[in-house]
């Protein structure tokens, strides 16, 4: 029994990891009522769980988690020392604390960006970790530590991706460093803030042309022939008495 259920867990880590970008160390987020649940089980929570999810771990808890074993009182005192040996997140609530299953919930906003696993016994954070893609949730149960299968919301926004209609956590951070790394997401937040100038608009290159000439329209006027109105020179000779040749005299004629 113990081989099947940690086949399963493998399966559904190896989901979590393909397909929601989740990494090792596994950051596992811890309330009060699993550290009460464990207890009460005789469970190590720093030994057993590698070992369940085959990987190393980070144990973490908020403020508000603390806050809200300490107002309980002595019936929750092991817990509250259990949880104080985890390292404590800070979270958004340290003036003013709020229940431990809101704090939870708002760690992990809408998308778990920081990829989170979730570990209680509440089942206020359990119905609210099941509305949220991406979050492998942690509980109790007959002494052993189960790891849930993926909740409808992680399938359909898995099923979303594959269609083309959503992008994954992967997709969309591998776009958010290439822009950086480009320094495109700097620039286009400058094309939004400054007016776009208009191009000098040139003329038409078609309006540039000649007119053709009309058809049957007057006839242009001839060119002079070359030397039209120039004045002409003939010599002609002229006899002397004795019959000799003259010199000749230039006769105009215009």
């Amino acid at each position: 029994m113990g081989l099947k259920r940690q086949k399963q867990a493998k399966k559904t880590i190896s989901f979590y990891k393909y397909n929601f970008s989740v990494r090792e160390p596994f950051q596992i987020l811890i309330d009060g009522t699993f550290c009460q649940a464990a207890l009460k089980n005789k469970i190590q929570i720093k030994e057993q769980m590698p070992k369940y999810l085959m990987g190393e771990i980070q144990l973490c808890t908020t403020n508000c988690a603390l806050k809200e074993l300490e107002t309980l009182g002595k019936e929750l005192y092991g817990a509250k020392i259990i949880l104080q040996r985890f390292q404590s997140r800070r979270c958004a609530h340290l003036k003013d604390p709020v229940p431990a299953s809101e704090c939870l919930l708002s760690m992990l906003g809408e998308t778990n960006p920081h990829h989170y696993f979730v570990a209680t016994q509440d089942h206020t954070v359990t119905a609210g970790v099941k509305k949220i893609p991406g979050v492998p949730l942690l509980y109790i149960i007959l002494n052993t530590i189960v790891l849930d299968k993926p909740c409808q919301k992680s399938l359909d926004h898995v099923q979303a991706v594959q269609l083309g209609e959503l992008v994954s956590p992967s997709q969309q951070q591998s776009i958010r460093s290439l822009k950086e790394e480009q320094g495109i997401a700097q620039k286009d937040g400058e094309r939004r803030g400054k007016k776009r100038k208009r191009k000098q608009s040139h003329p038409n290159p078609l309006s540039c042309l000649k007119k053709k000439k009309k058809k049957g329209g007057p006839t242009p006027p001839k060119k002079m022939e070359q030397g039209e109105n120039k004045k002409r020179i003939r010599n002609k000779k002229r006899k002397t008495e004795g019959g000799d040749n003259m010199s000749t005299h230039a006769i105009t004629h215009t």
